[in-house]
């Protein structure tokens, strides 16, 4: 790579979700209404699709487009629901969610309070995506995760690469994960 390109173009996290959905322009809509969303860019596509656009969130990125099947990118419509939930921290999670099923979303579950945050209330966006409005009362995670993961998590023998005193984990799903000091 030559030394004047950036693997990271300047303003862009490391990681960014990459949402396909039928009716992007609906959905753009729908976040910047709901979540307070803002749109940074939009290019058009074939037959008046969205081809890519991104919408800022707070410090968070998100691109999103709508179905291009013969090209791979399909939406939740196309294979039945999503794996994947937006996970959204706002003031007043039982307001965003109000306003997200007066969008259309779907009620998947309903806020719950404990003493260590207000959430998350789950709902499915009208184009087939699931998201979760939270927010946290204290700076530290619950104690669940400080006396260890979940027990459907098997441990891993792996260690190569982790900071001393983490573990790593394997999930279900085979994804690994380090939790430190554990």
């Amino acid at each position: 790579m030559s030394p004047s390109v950036q693997p990271i173009p300047e303003g862009y996290p490391r990681v960014i979700p990459s949402l396909a959905v039928d009716g992007a322009a609906k959905a753009i809509d729908f976040y910047c209404e709901v979540f307070g969303a803002t749109e940074r860019m939009r290019m058009g596509g074939p037959d008046g699709k969205i081809g890519h656009a991104e919408l800022t969130l707070g410090d968070s990125l998100i691109f999103l487009a709508d179905e291009f099947p013969d090209m791979g990118f399909v939406g939740p419509a196309q294979i039945g629901g999503t794996p994947v939930t937006v996970s959204v921290y706002v003031d007043d999670v039982d307001a965003a969610f109000d306003r997200a099923v007066k969008g259309g979303a779907k009620v998947l579950r309903r806020s719950r309070t404990s003493s260590t945050e207000t959430g998350p209330a789950s709902s499915r966006t009208p184009s087939g995506t699931a998201g979760a409005s939270r927010r946290t009362s204290r700076t530290s995670r619950p104690t669940r995760w400080q006396s260890g993961p979940p027990r459907r998590w098997a441990v891993s023998k792996r260690r190569t690469g982790q900071a001393a005193g983490a573990r790593s984990l394997t999930r279900p799903s085979g994804c690994e994960a380090s939790v430190p000091g554990r």
